[in-house]
């Protein structure tokens, strides 16, 4: 520093001074904390070599350490080797709506936030709901109370934008009905069983391609495996052709799954929380062949192993009745700094949109259900 005249005030030494050194931090450089606009991009704050993981909250994009891994792997063992008794099991698969209808008796419209960031995630529902876009029609499946919903209708400027809220819990649709935010004029809560089978199995007041877009979040997993496929053929049935279909679901190696005791297994990756209400968690490759390769005439035709043909499973998801527009897995690291505690989350996320097929290759809902019966038939002459 230079010799300063002997008057000097405090403030010139103060500017005269050079601070500290000190090397930028990567993890504090705004390029790495900007707001996102790829919807599918889920942040862009990284954990790289040489980062103080409890330096913040949370990371993106983190894969599990080979010791979360290997915890979770003994987790998997024990919940195999204590699964729910038989009883249990039928008492929480053949009723899941009295379960459901409890959990909203107790938290009524507290438990979950209101998803205010859908239109980022989605920007089809910003376009829905903008000023002039016309008639629209949104089908929300397992609407709960409403957290989904009334955040859609608050932000609308569409007239003409009609959301449908469903649920299967008698509880929930209440809930959603005495709320100050609902209007016919532009929401219509009912009771509606996704799975539900027949051909009086479409939600209250939608016909045959009636929807412009269903909105699937948290809802998938609370399906048992044995109704995903009624709840594809719904969900197609009441889809327009072009339309698209917004999932967010939990994937597999969440730590909601690795923390289940014993007692809550049900099947593979399909659990039973302690206040009855049931959860499956995805992988990615088994979400892509679910939409990716059901067809109205086969059903769902899943993939039984990973080692499946590749080329094969391709060729016949070019040939589903949904093209998988988006699929992707956000990860996220959240971390307890004052405990030192690292816990890892999975969530899937997707866009699945209804094939535009011609005439002459699209059969009647007649026609599939006349197969149907065919197939029933010859399988017990067969028999």
């Amino acid at each position: 520093m230079p010799a300063l005249p002997p008057d000097s005030d405090y403030a010139t030494i103060a500017q005269l001074v050079e601070p500290p050194h000190v090397s930028p931090h990567r993890s504090h450089d705004p390029a790495n904390n900007e707001k996102r606009t790829d919807p599918f991009q889920f942040g862009s704050r990284y954990l790289e070599e040489g980062d103080d993981v409890f330096e913040f909250n949370a990371w993106d994009h983190v894969e599990p350490d080979p010791e979360y891994e290997a915890y979770a792997e003994i987790q998997y063992a024990k919940q195999r080797e204590s699964p729910v008794s038989d009883f249990d099991r039928r008492r929480f698969n053949s009723n899941p709506a009295h379960w459901w209808n409890l959990f909203y008796k107790n938290h009524t419209s507290h438990f979950f936030k209101n998803r205010k960031w859908l239109r980022q995630e989605f920007p089809v529902l910003a376009d829905v709901t903008r000023k002039g876009a016309g008639r629209k029609v949104v089908l929300e499946v397992g609407a709960g109370a409403g957290n989904t919903a009334f955040p859609l209708i608050i932000n609308n400027e569409n007239d003409e934008l009609m959301v449908h809220a469903c649920d299967f819990s008698t509880t929930a649709v209440k809930v959603m009905r005495e709320s100050e935010h609902y209007d016919e004029k532009h929401i219509r809560a009912d009771v509606w069983d996704v799975a539900k089978e027949g051909e009086d199995s479409l939600p209250p007041g939608l016909g045959e391609e009636s929807v412009d877009v269903v909105v699937l979040i948290f809802i998938f997993s609370a399906l048992a495996p044995d109704q995903w496929n009624s709840a594809l053929r719904n969900i197609y049935r009441v889809l327009k052709p072009g339309g698209e279909v917004l999932f967010r679901d939990y994937g597999r190696g969440d730590l909601a799954q690795v923390r289940f005791k014993k007692g809550r297994y049900l099947s593979e990756n399909f659990y039973v929380r302690g206040d009855g209400t049931r959860v499956y968690f995805f992988g990615k490759e088994e979400l892509e062949s679910i939409w990716g390769r059901w067809t109205p005439e086969k059903g769902l035709q899943m993939q039984q192993t990973e080692g499946d043909n590749n080329e094969h499973s391709a060729e016949e998801s070019k040939e589903g009745a949904f093209e998988v527009i988006n699929l992707a897995v956000d990860r996220r690291l959240i971390v307890n700094r004052q405990r030192r505690l690292k816990m890892y989350r999975c969530w899937l996320q997707a866009r699945f949109q209804k094939r535009i097929r011609s005439a002459e290759s699209e059969p009647s809902v007649e026609q599939t259900v006349a197969s149907k019966e065919d197939e029933k038939q010859n399988g017990n002459a067969a028999s």
